[in-house]
């Protein structure tokens, strides 16, 4: 072949290979495109879909339109956890702090088969003073929902709803968790599990001390959920301060502790973050004091065979009675200062 023949022919299987490798590019790039079209499409039919379920309020709406700093709050403190009034005045007081430290609140329930993200004043005063409210974890929701019925949120189900409407934090009194002998009951209450999957930071006084908190501790970290506490080296124990059990790390500031979830969000790694803020000391009610009456009331549950999700209840409203309100006073006392603090990290996670 003569040497102008080797050329013609090395230039033509080069712009062959040019045009093999832009159509390829483009078949790719057409595919790519696809992919994300598809995706798009079943993100928006999925907020479609979502938009039957929940009804902000004017006060969240707004918020989230002005992208301000948001704290969810559950219902189930107001619904089962205490007594009317003072659980309609606690409810009042704690959007108050949220308020009052930088933050909207957006307490979240169940009504007539809505998920309310942000209560009215005429519908937190319903949800306190309702008898037949229904205790809702992530196993109700649907039904709850579909049957229109009225529902006070967990904190499982608060976390999974304020996850769909995009809030990254909620306040609470405190968490579920494994319950002593559940060895034997396999009693391990969904807000761990929930903790596990759902990207959502909450603010808590630790676990109740009605549970088997070593054993919750125990869950939390072969689930990969971090514990931060808040000003504080120990895990507290709802009522006490100290449980004598250790966190993941101690946070000395808002801002560290915003720096945290922010991170934690940014590197994809799904599930939330307890962030334990301990009951002021001047709240508190000493392990000596608080354990004779929780072991009592466990006591009493036993011999009258409640379990499941009658227990928590059950046993709070026994400790608030046999120390005379004194476990009331408390709850109220820690769940305030949850709320102040948790306002005061919605607030420094928003600027970052």
């Amino acid at each position: 072949m003569e040497q102008g023949q080797l050329v013609t022919s090395y230039f033509f299987a080069l712009n062959m290979k040019i045009c093999n490798t832009t159509i390829k590019r483009k078949n790719n790039e057409d595919r790519d495109m696809s992919i994300i079209t598809q995706k798009n499409s079943r993100q928006k039919k999925f907020v479609s879909g979502l938009a039957q379920y929940l009804d902000f309020s004017p006060e969240v709406r707004k918020a989230k339109k002005n992208k301000a700093p948001l704290v969810a709050l559950e219902s189930t403190i107001i619904a089962h956890g205490m007594p009317y009034p003072q659980n309609l005045a606690t409810a009042q007081a704690v959007e108050k702090i949220v308020r009052q430290n930088g933050a909207t609140p957006a307490t979240i329930a169940i009504l007539e088969g809505k998920i309310k993200i942000g209560l009215t004043s005429d519908e937190l005063k319903q949800l306190a003073s309702s008898p037949d409210v229904a205790k809702v974890s992530r196993r109700d929701m649907a039904t709850i929902i579909t049957c229109k019925k009225n529902g006070a949120t967990t904190v499982s189900a608060t976390m999974i709803a304020a996850h769909l409407a995009g809030i990254e934090l909620f306040v609470t009194g405190g968490i579920g968790g494994v319950h002593r002998g559940a060895e034997n009951s396999m009693d391990i209450s969904a807000d761990l599990s929930e903790l596990a999957q759902t990207s959502v930071a909450v603010v808590c006084a630790g676990a109740k001390s009605i549970l088997d908190l070593p054993k919750t501790l125990e869950y939390l970290e072969t689930h990969g959920v971090p514990i931060i506490g808040f000003k504080t080296d120990e895990f507290p124990a709802f009522y006490s301060r100290a449980s004598g059990l250790s966190v993941d790390h101690h946070a000395t500031s808002v801002e560290e502790v915003a720096n945290i979830i922010r991170c934690k969000w940014k590197l994809n790694l799904a599930g939330g973050i307890v962030i334990a803020n301990p009951i002021p000391r001047q709240n508190e009610l000493l392990a000596s004091f608080i354990n004779p009456y929780i072991e009592n009331a466990i006591k009493e549950a036993a011999r009258k065979n409640i379990s499941g999700k009658e227990l928590t209840p059950f046993l709070l409203k026994e400790i608030k009675e046999a120390t005379k309100g004194k476990g009331l006073d408390a709850n109220i006392a820690l769940v305030k200062h949850n709320a102040m603090v948790g306002a005061k990290i919605a607030a420094a996670l928003s600027k970052i």
